[in-house]
């Protein structure tokens, strides 16, 4: 996610999983990307430690607080795939299955899902759930909402989850059953994200244009209160909520889109807490005594997203000795705050938590990360490219956007490249995403991408042919038929080993070049705790959750 370095944003309607920054403004601060280790959390290094959670609430509030580092677009869930929407989305709206705190994937509005069929899912709701105008959730709701992200007309941020999907039906009056065109994996893992949200019916058509801005109603523990644009945005408590009551009345959440400011407003006690944490700003709300900044477990990595293979990186010898000659450690330190992990993988360990071991070791069994300058000036004189030219793309977005280019010219200047810097501003650099226009004549950019769920094929399906974000059109009928095969598998051993066929090919091939796990951050002042470190709080109602600390 190119958030202080661009955040992904889901692809439209040709991606099959594909990401691009949603909001260059995100990029503004370090974000997301996920450390080594287990959902549960461990030390990783002295710099900092994985936190499982924190502690739970002793009680309620009146309210809280919270910083973001920009106003959202929209609420309206079809369209929500940047941090700032998901985040207060997540509190509001509900989907038919739900991410837990441990990245996990459970019942949601759907009390059970069953899959009769390996191109049938039926959702069985639960009864008695009510949307915040009082009114009580159908299967016909669900049915407009899935069939919402299906619209042409709408050009939903998720429209590419639903590219498999025949049809969607009412089956019973709490029943809804998903015919797919063929067996996909896939599918209902997306249905505990913004995916798989469910609205009221009457209430998106008698909003219209005002849904998703003046008008929310979905059943989540918080419904949507004031939103003064530009400022903030107000949350309040849904009393008749299904499941277990919000223990805070009201949640604030104020837009402050200057690092230093939301840094500020922390330690003077303004703002009570925030995700997203800007990397500079880490050692000094760890010193300060107002709160405590914890790291969980996230799903990210920072890449080299390599947009063109008609120049010096059409041979992979060039961009294998890019990544023997960059120094990830150094990165780590500088651009990261020393809080991150080096890596050779594109997806981190975490997304492999279902899979044997044996499988998990094939998955990272991966040319080494390590600097080795002598071999990669080797591969550069064998590949004949001593001097070629190789474009970077760096912004002023945050230190990792611009460190991490700084890194990659430093290596290619050792090694005999000519590696250039072309600086885009903050506002244009998510047109990189979007835009094939904004791509010519650059040869690669900085990229934080995490997956949206907890499954390594939501990043290596980037690298079938067409995918969305396979701006440097590579092609290799024998990778696109494992994601075929990957996609077909509910078996998830059977997927995973699939699926570390594919990180194996990526890796050896270097289409993207892995540097860095990056671990979610999150401050809490002293006053209030509850709050998951993990990148749960996409899609999981984790205001909810908290409360008084004493």
């Amino acid at each position: 996610m190119s958030r202080p370095l661009p955040r992904p944003h889901r692809g439209r309607p040709s991606a099959r999983r594909g990401f691009a920054l949603a909001s260059a403004a995100l990029t503004a601060f370090t974000l997301v990307a996920a450390c080594s280790g287990p959902p549960a959390g461990s030390g990783t290094s002295a710099a900092y430690q994985l936190s499982a959670g924190t502690p739970a609430a002793k009680g309620g509030l009146d309210s809280f607080s919270w910083a973001l580092y920009a106003e959202p677009l929209t609420l309206d869930y079809v369209n929500a795939f940047d941090y700032p929407s998901n985040m207060i989305l997540s509190n509001v709206c509900e989907s038919l299955m739900r991410w837990t705190p441990q990245l996990t994937e459970v019942p949601g509005l759907a009390e059970k899902a069953s899959n009769p069929d390996p191109a049938t899912w039926v959702y069985d709701l639960r009864q008695g759930v009510h949307f915040h105008d009082g009114s009580v959730m159908t299967a016909d709701d669900v049915v407009f909402s899935l069939e919402r992200q299906m619209d042409p007309n709408l050009g939903a941020a998720w429209s590419s989850v639903f590219q498999n999907v025949g049809s969607v039906t009412k089956t019973g009056p709490l029943q809804v059953t998903v015919k797919l065109k063929s067996p996909d994996s896939q599918f209902p893992q997306y249905m505990a994200t913004a995916a798989g949200v469910v609205a009221s019916q009457a209430a998106v058509k008698a909003a219209g244009k005002d849904w998703g801005s003046n008008s929310v109603d979905c059943t989540g523990p918080y419904k949507l209160g004031t939103w003064s644009k530009g400022q903030s945005l107000e949350l309040t408590r849904f009393d008749d909520y299904w499941g277990t009551k919000a223990k805070s009345k009201k949640v604030v959440f104020d837009f402050l889109k200057d690092p230093s400011a939301r840094t500020n407003a922390m330690l003077s006690g303004e703002i009570d807490g925030g995700y997203l944490i800007p990397t500079e700003s880490y050692d000094r709300l760890r010193s300060s005594g107002v709160g405590t900044l914890y790291f969980g477990e996230s799903l990210s990595t920072v890449n080299l997203n390599v947009t063109n293979m008609q120049g010096a990186l059409g041979d992979v010898r060039v961009r294998r000795a890019l990544s023997l000659a960059l120094d990830r450690p150094g990165f780590v330190k500088t651009g990261l705050a020393g809080v991150g992990s080096v890596t050779g993988a594109l997806t981190v360990p975490a997304a492999w938590a279902a899979a044997p071991e044996e499988t998990r070791k094939a998955a990272f069994d991966l040319p080494s990360a390590a600097q080795d300058l002598a071999q990669a000036k080797a591969l550069v004189k064998e590949a004949g490219a001593t001097g070629k030219t190789v474009t970077v793309a760096t912004s002023s977005i945050g230190q990792d956007v611009s460190l991490l280019a700084t890194a990659v010219q430093a290596a290619g200047t050792q090694i005999g490249l000519d590696v250039r810097l072309k600086t885009i501003a903050p506002d244009a650099f998510s047109a990189l995403f979007t835009d094939p226009k904004a791509r010519q004549g650059i040869d690669m950019f900085p990229e934080t991408y995490y997956l949206s769920v907890t499954d390594p094929m939501d990043l290596l399906t980037n690298f079938e042919t067409g995918s969305f974000q396979n701006y440097a059109q590579y092609s290799d009928p024998a990778y696109d038929a494992l994601v075929k095969q990957a996609q077909s598998a509910y078996d998830p051993a059977q997927r995973l080993a699939i699926e570390a066929k594919l990180q194996k090919q990526a890796a050896d091939q270097l289409l993207w070049i892995p540097v860095a796990n990056w671990p979610t951050s999150v401050f809490l002042n002293k006053r209030i705790t509850g709050a998951p470190t993990t990148i749960s709080y996409l899609y999981y109602p984790w205001a909810a959750d908290v409360g008084a600390a004493r």
